[in-house]
């Protein structure tokens, strides 16, 4: 009897599409997301190695604000990644600037 009274996943979607959907989902947001943290950090690297004397306060700042941006990004969750994007590729101009 008090099979009957539990609430499972089973009695809203058999076949597990819904939790399917919502792990891929997920797993598509954070692959993007470290995608572009991987982007900021290699960038702060080239700026360190190959940046003028005192690029070291630039790319560590460049690096703490672009993973604020992430994960502001991350928390709003929108999926258009404009703010984190955006810091990023301003980021790599920046240092692109510096190092050449």
């Amino acid at each position: 009897m008090s099979e009957h009274d539990r609430f499972t996943a089973d009695t809203l979607d058999p076949s597990g599409t819904t939790d399917h959907a919502a792990t891929y989902q997920g797993f598509v947001k954070y692959a993007v997301a470290l995608c572009i943290a991987c982007f900021i950090i290699l960038t702060s690297l080239c700026l360190f190695a190959f940046g003028p004397s005192g690029s070291l306060f630039y790319g560590f700042g460049g690096l703490i604000i672009g993973l604020i941006a992430l994960i502001i990004d991350v928390r709003i969750g929108s999926g258009n990644w404009l703010l984190s994007g955006g810091v990023a590729a301003l980021f790599a101009l920046f240092a692109a600037m510096l190092v050449s």
